[in-house]
């Protein structure tokens, strides 16, 4: 039998609100502890083409199943409801080599 295919979660981040953005850093953790997530990189980035972004997150899952899951988790939705006003923001989900 294969081995599930890790997931990995990419976000594109500018903070519009820092204030605001501190609600969704206090309620994001707990989502991604639960469907256990590993932050593989975060900060700022040099952008060589395209939007340029405040900040790039890449986050390794399991599965691509378990990165769907915390997206869609009760703890990452009032987590993301945090985060509307405070930044804009593209996440896409990948599944892993």
């Amino acid at each position: 039998m294969t081995e599930p295919r890790k997931g990995y979660w990419i976000a594109n981040v500018t903070v519009t609100n820092p204030d605001a953005y501190q609600g969704y850093q206090a309620l994001a953790p707990e989502a991604f502890s639960k469907f256990g997530a590993r932050f593989l990189a975060r900060g700022e980035a040099e952008t060589l083409e395209g939007q340029n972004w405040q900040r790039r997150v890449i986050i390794e899952f399991d599965s691509i199943e378990a990165a769907r899951a915390c997206y869609a988790s009760d703890e990452y939705r009032a987590a993301r409801a945090k985060r509307e006003a405070a930044c804009t923001a593209d996440i896409a989900l990948i599944e892993g080599l």
